[in-house]
């Protein structure tokens, strides 16, 4: 029982080494020919994530699956290896993000009323194109202005497994940056961060 059990391990182990994007439970249940129980294939993750923890790499959960992920400590080696793959987004890319993930779903008058200035489209077409956000609906006003939110991408490339997971808002000082930068230009701003 126990090398059946080890032969499991590895042939998830080995999908997960080799696969280009997260695997769900599902997945990996497709890799045998029998079936074989999400309880199981959870139990063996386990395993895994417990075999790597001395390792260079950890097994983590994300949104859509599991994958393996490089430690922190070796980021700064990997970013050497590839620097022009390493796509920097402006401050305001980043801000509208932000706004997108913490307030969702939002319009673009909706993140340019929070940011005190009108939008450039390039920020939100950025973001699009990266597949962080996507439009998930149409508010029910004249105009009927696109809704965004954040994708399972957005999940997955920030290791997350739900926006639950995201810092609180008053420790990564974001909502006091954006009002000190928004109450010279609009006081109302201050309200609508604190919703």
């Amino acid at each position: 029982m126990e090398q059946q059990s080890k032969k499991l391990k590895d042939i998830i182990e080995v999908a997960l080494l080799t696969a280009g994007k997260p695997l769900s439970i599902e997945d990996l249940q497709k890799l045998f020919m029998e079936k074989i129980e999400r309880s199981t294939i959870r139990m063996l993750l386990d395993e895994i994530k417990i075999d790597w923890q001395d390792k260079s790499m950890d097994l983590v959960q994300v949104a859509t699956g599991y994958r393996f992920e490089a430690k922190v400590k070796f980021s700064e080696n990997l970013t050497r290896l590839n620097p022009d793959r390493l796509v920097k987004y402006s401050r305001v890319v980043m801000e509208v993000l932000a706004i997108i993930a913490y307030r969702q779903p939002v319009t673009r008058g909706d993140i340019e009323k929070i940011r005190g200035v009108s939008l450039n489209p390039n920020a939100i077409r950025q973001l699009v194109e990266r597949e962080w956000i996507e439009i998930i609906g149409y508010k029910e006003v004249p105009g009927r202005p696109a809704l965004y939110g954040t994708t399972k991408f957005f999940l997955d490339d920030f290791s997350l497994t739900s926006l639950s997971q995201l810092p609180d808002i008053n420790t990564i000082g974001l909502e006091s940056e954006l009002i000190s930068a928004n109450q010279e230009k609009d006081p109302s701003t201050i309200n609508d961060l604190n919703e």
